[in-house]
């Protein structure tokens, strides 16, 4: 038995670790952040996979054998290939998990107007992720994408709350509308995001429903090991919680506070 791991490639997985532990607060977890190489939104495809793969591999030396992608963009780049390619030679026992398939599979049930927007970071937004999966699934949904460079690193700066955020979003937001007047949904494409409510309730029009992803994951997670006893009995339960940096703790621990408001214990590895 061991913890379930959550990996992104910097802070906004801990979006996501908050929910999972709101869910399952029985069980251990690890998180590790990547954040000396972050951010990955604008890596190729084979960098963001090598990048994700090693820490999968980490996690997995860290006795996880379930491993949660909290990354849009490691869910976009890596997950399909780390599935298909890696875990049958690692260990068929082994699962990897990402951000986008539990998202998809609830947006059928929250549009009216069958028009869907995603706002994500540029990386996540080329790869049409969102598109390809929600098109598998809900063939009658049209789906546009925008791409918001800095929304991250205003969110990591502390200025969630600032007018330049203000500004930075309602920007954005304006110009997913004028490409598709109709989008009664937003789907938040970077667990960053959240922390930017207040400027997205600003400026996202009454009757626009924002979805964060943080709660369907968890309940996907949720549901996941209920269909999979086999894979539920090799999670641990201790409520535990560990967190791993490629960064300065200190640094981590400044910012995870933003997320977290809370203080934590952070160690440093490599990758």
């Amino acid at each position: 038995m061991g913890p379930i791991g959550v990996f992104d490639s910097g802070y906004g997985g801990l979006t996501i670790l908050q929910q999972l532990r709101k869910s399952l607060p029985e069980r251990d977890f690890i998180y590790l952040g990547d954040n000396a190489r972050a951010p990955y939104g604008s890596r190729s495809f084979d960098v963001v996979y090598e990048f994700t793969r090693q820490a999968v591999m980490h996690l997995f030396d860290m006795g996880c054998d379930l491993v949660i992608l909290g990354c849009n963009t490691a869910s976009a780049k890596a997950l399909r290939t780390i599935q298909q390619n890696d875990l049958p030679l690692i260990d068929p026992a082994k699962r990897v998990l990402g951000v986008i398939r539990p998202t998809v599979e609830i947006i059928g049930d929250l549009t009216n107007s069958r028009h869907v927007g995603i706002v994500a970071t540029e990386g996540t937004i080329r790869s049409k992720s969102y598109e390809l999966e929600i098109a598998k699934l809900h063939p009658d949904i049209t789906v546009t994408g925008q791409a918001c460079p800095l929304w991250a690193a205003i969110v990591e700066a502390g200025e969630a709350e600032s007018e330049g955020a203000d500004y930075f979003v309602s920007k954005r937001i304006r110009q997913l509308l004028e490409r598709d007047p109709l989008i009664d949904t937003i789907i938040l494409g970077c667990t960053h995001y959240p922390l930017l409510m207040t400027a997205l309730r600003k400026a996202v029009p009454a009757g626009i429903r924002i979805v964060p992803q943080g709660e369907y994951v968890a309940n996907s997670l949720v549901d996941y090991l209920h269909r999979h006893p086999e894979m539920d009995s090799r999670c641990s339960r201790g409520a535990t919680m560990r967190y791993y940096t490629t960064e300065s703790p200190e640094r981590f621990k400044e910012c995870a506070r933003i997320f977290l408001h809370e203080d934590i214990n952070v160690e440093h590895i490599d990758l």
